[in-house]
């Protein structure tokens, strides 16, 4: 298949649109707490995250972006019957995560991407069995996808007990020492502003791969590249895509996970920021695709916790979480549909 092949293209085109969604939403909500703690100006954020998400992506990002591309669906051996069902399934699944994540987005909930993607990655992989008859729904990889979705369970959890301890050190040893406070509040401003770095760094590790992870798949089954090292310039444009997203949308979702679950101070947004830019980074190491959403969620949780439960506004809690419920199998339901349709129709 040629690299202007139209419907090759259309894989391009709707990564860098998964792309946004994720700039919109994603990176969205890990940066909230930089401007729900007045840290940051969102102007700021946008640049701030412009540099870091690209340097983030582009050096550290392929390890993540081969799990979603190649872990999940045997590849090889859907290409080795038909490569054509590859570059369509890939583009199903990019076009059925961005839809439901710019559904989300304009209702201001933080989804997963990484969800998202997951999900309608794992849904091609389904239908693809109905079009290939060699291939069976257990030569789907269900202990790597199982992983994945234990790291999903685990990260929140990780991110709220790190925050909080991590809060409840500065509160004991320095805010309960001090004569002012604000004054310390103050300082922490910059010490907020490198975990902003950090957390924009972490994020273009591990979730660009949801914008060009399918990407690499349909190059890869279209003979364009190799398969075992991801472009640089495909990790670029996942990166510019996050950053255009992030400035043109990513307002909505700041404004619920900077201001809405419970009150941020520098010294509070630091801890939430610097304990999710851990646990991503780890997760990134080993080539796990987490959730960036729901550890700064459960970072942000842990935070509010250690000022008392009454300090966390539980009813936004219900609704991202239910949100995080129903995000894969509406991902997953949606790339069937949308491939069996483009299958009739291309």
């Amino acid at each position: 298949m040629d690299f202007f092949d139209p419907i090759l293209l259309a894989v391009i085109v709707a990564g860098l649109y998964m792309a946004w969604n994720i700039g919109a939403n994603d990176l969205a909500n890990s940066m909230g707490t930089s401007v729900g703690s007045g840290a940051l100006s969102i102007k700021q954020v946008i640049i701030i995250a412009g540099v870091l998400e690209l340097v983030g992506a582009v050096f550290f990002g392929d390890k993540v972006t081969s799990r979603i591309a190649k872990g999940i669906v045997p590849i090889d051996e859907i290409i080795a019957i038909d490569p054509h069902l590859v570059v369509i399934g890939s583009l199903a699944a990019i076009v059925a995560a961005g839809f439901w994540i710019t559904l989300a987005t304009f209702y201001h909930m933080p989804v997963s991407t990484t969800h998202s993607i997951v999900g309608a990655v794992t849904g091609f992989g389904l239908v693809a069995t109905i079009y290939i008859d060699s291939f069976t729904i257990d030569q789907i990889e269900w202990i790597v996808l199982g992983k994945i979705v234990i790291s999903w369970l685990t990260s929140p959890l990780i991110g709220a007990t790190l925050a909080f301890i991590i809060f409840t050190i500065i509160r004991i040893f320095l805010l309960a020492r001090v004569d002012d406070p604000y004054n310390l509040e103050k300082k922490f401003i910059y010490l907020q502003i490198l975990s902003a770095c950090f957390v924009a760094l972490a994020h273009g590790s591990n979730d660009v791969a949801n914008a060009v992870g399918p990407i690499s798949a349909a190059l890869y089954a279209a003979g364009i590249t190799s398969g075992t090292v991801i472009p640089e310039w495909v990790l670029a444009i996942g990166g510019i895509g996050i950053v255009i997203g992030l400035a043109t949308w990513g307002w909505r979702v700041i404004e619920t996970i900077g201001k809405n679950i419970t009150e941020l101070t520098p010294t509070r947004g630091f801890s939430a920021e610097f304990a999710t830019a851990l646990v991503v980074f780890f997760h990134s190491g080993i080539s796990i695709p987490v959730s960036t959403t729901h550890t700064l969620v459960g970072a942000v949780v842990g935070v509010g916790l250690a000022g008392g439960i009454e300090a966390v506004d539980l009813s936004v809690i219900r609704k991202i979480v239910t949100s995080w419920i129903i995000t894969v199998p509406v991902a997953a339901l949606t790339s069937m549909i949308v491939f069996v349709i483009l299958i009739e129709v291309l």
